[in-house]
């Protein structure tokens, strides 16, 4: 049973003009098909878009490093695992209406659908408030997280690629598909796949461990970019 989606309103300080924008973007598709009503996916892409642009200009004014740097940055940002942190931080679960068989499974836990409905949400506020009152939420929300993990080194990519896929119980195998160089400076290059088959990125480095993370980082790029 989902709780009253007024407080969620009241949580952020916001009076939506269209408060069927709000209901709307806690709409699980699962709930959305019973109800024959329209799911939270359309406002999930406007919202993936406006975390985007306003995440860059939050990096852009705080982290003095080269475009390749902030672009890294930014995908750790909006991975699916970041969503879910940001979603689980404000309780967004607990908003959400779900389907029978969804709520059965536990879909209020599930990593990738509090990521999609934290889009939602933001995209909700910003068709109905603009982005000023978005960039608001986003100030609470997610640039304190940004913010507390500037300047830490993280680089374990292959854990956060692994979190991403493990919601939907995927398998992910890592193999040097070459191996070039004298061997005082050899150079690798990984392949992970998804699966067994599928390719999900590939990446090159001085070690097998190097060249693994930076395939895992490839993908988790490609990923953001898709999403």
């Amino acid at each position: 049973m989902s709780k009253d989606i007024k407080e969620l309103e009241k949580k952020f300080n916001l009076k939506f003009n269209d408060f069927s924008l709000l209901e709307r973007a806690m709409m699980h598709s699962s709930y959305a098909n019973e109800q024959n009503m329209k799911s939270n996916e359309r406002l999930e892409f406007v919202g993936d878009a406006v975390l985007d642009l306003a995440v860059a200009k939050f990096l852009f004014e705080h982290l003095d490093e080269s475009e390749g740097v902030l672009t890294k940055k930014r995908a750790q940002e909006v991975c699916e695992q970041s969503l879910y942190e940001y979603a689980k931080s404000i309780h967004l679960g607990d908003y959400l209406l779900l389907g029978k068989g969804e709520e059965m499974s536990g879909g209020r836990e599930k990593p990738a659908l509090l990521a999609d409905a934290f889009e939602a949400l933001l995209g909700a506020i910003f068709m109905d408030k603009g982005y000023l009152e978005t960039y608001k939420v986003l100030e609470k929300v997610v640039f304190p997280v940004i913010k507390k993990n500037m300047n830490e080194e993280d680089n374990d990519y292959k854990s956060k690629l692994q979190e991403l896929v493990q919601s939907d119980k995927r398998t992910l195998q890592y193999i040097i598909v070459s191996e070039t160089g004298p061997a005082h400076e050899k150079e690798f290059t990984a392949r992970v796949y998804m699966d067994e088959n599928i390719i999900m990125g590939e990446g090159i480095g001085k070690s097998k461990k190097e060249a693994e993370q930076n395939a895992a980082l490839a993908t988790l790029n490609k990923l953001a970019k898709n999403r």
